[in-house]
């Protein structure tokens, strides 16, 4: 069973500038091919982001009336991802077993359990467990979107996509099972994600889960994940293209799935109306977030640190933060994403939205 390799990820120093800074109405730009134009535009609040293990602040610290402050034991980050990880790895490793026809279960498998930080599914069950749910009602939610996952790197990686020979820290699915079972495979988990959260899910009344699934469903869909992959193919080589575009391409490509997780652990949790939408638009800012931080990585850091081929979109020409803004400007975008993202916690239990904290400052730091 494989572990998610997080390395050295603790980055407790400000690692963005502070340059001028890109407003919020770059931001809300990115809410516009969603068509949901009740999303207001995103704050401005200043400061600088918390240590990852220190996200409560002083004030949440006091335990009230006249007794003196206590400091809470702070927030294990790093333990509580490892913990949660290889949960949904045990998880993954158990619902899709190995049984006939053997060579596309190997395939699927194979990209499967290749590691990869679980980001997805833990914020799937950290939404769960915000709103008063647990890590077993979301679990199988948690398991159908990194299935999902798996399929679109799959998918993403083949000749006639990305054309990517490395995919974390080793060979893509098509190298080593062929392009006609990669494909198959890809397609196999994603039906079987669908089949898996719809009846493995338990202990939730079923229009939760009917309500879950239809949220999948539209995230990955033509006007969510390959809507983002069409125009992203369609942008390649293009002159004169903006933010607006770019924004467009990575909200649907990467951040809709990442928000597809994070509802649906607020859903199958119990969360009210209010904090779905408010989880809605901190995942959202997080997408977007972990889309910015890509692309720095793909061209500050090499292929033997990413674990995949760093640079390809630099040769694709692709459309690119770093490309449009340049490094720095790239950098102020994450920093105001993460901040933006912080702010829809703010009222939540605070204990409880720890670990969605430093997931932020997670995917903001990251390194690979």
């Amino acid at each position: 069973m494989n572990t998610v390799n997080l390395g050295t990820w603790v980055h407790t120093s400000y690692v963005f500038k502070h340059g001028g800074r890109l407003k919020s109405p770059v931001l809300s730009r990115m809410l516009h091919p969603l068509k949901n134009p009740s999303f207001p535009m995103l704050s401005q609040r200043s400061g600088r982001p918390m240590s990852l293990v220190a996200v409560l602040t002083k004030e949440e610290m006091v335990r009230g009336g006249d007794t003196p402050e206590e400091e809470k034991p702070a927030f294990n980050f790093n333990a509580y991802i490892l913990d949660k990880a290889n949960s949904v790895n045990k998880a993954l490793d158990d619902a899709v077993p190995i049984r006939e026809p053997v060579k596309v279960h190997e395939s699927m498998r194979y990209s499967l359990l290749a590691g990869g930080k679980r980001v997805r599914p833990v914020l799937c069950i950290a939404a769960c467990e915000l709103v008063g749910g647990d890590e077993a009602t979301a679990m199988p939610a948690a398991c159908a979107v990194e299935m999902i996952h798996t399929m679109s790197l799959m998918h993403d990686d083949l000749p006639c996509m990305d054309n990517d020979d490395l995919r974390r820290g080793k060979p893509t699915n098509h190298k080593v099972f062929g392009e006609n079972v990669a494909i198959l495979a890809g397609d196999a988990l994603l039906a079987f994600a669908f089949e898996h959260m719809a009846t493995a899910t338990v202990g939730v009344p079923p229009g939760w889960i009917v309500r879950a699934v239809g949220e999948l469903a539209k995230s990955i869909g033509s006007e969510g994940l390959v809507a983002g992959q069409v125009v992203d193919i369609c942008s390649e080589g293009l002159k004169d293209v903006g933010l607006e575009h770019l924004e467009y391409i990575h909200v649907h490509k990467t951040a809709a799935l990442l928000e597809g997780a994070v509802v649906l652990g607020a859903i199958l949790g119990g969360g009210s109306n209010e904090e779905i939408e408010k989880l809605r638009k901190f995942a959202r800012c997080i997408g977007l977030l972990f889309q910015v931080v890509d692309d720095i990585l793909d061209v500050t850091k090499s292929s033997q640190e990413l674990g995949k081929t760093a640079g390809k979109d630099l040769v694709a020409d692709k459309l690119t933060y770093p490309k449009l803004l340049g490094i720095e400007k790239s950098r102020e975008l994450a920093e105001q994403l993460n901040k933006d993202a912080k702010d829809q916690l703010s009222g939540f239990d605070p204990d409880k939205a720890a670990p969605l904290i430093a997931l932020s400052n997670y995917i903001a730091y990251r390194q690979n």
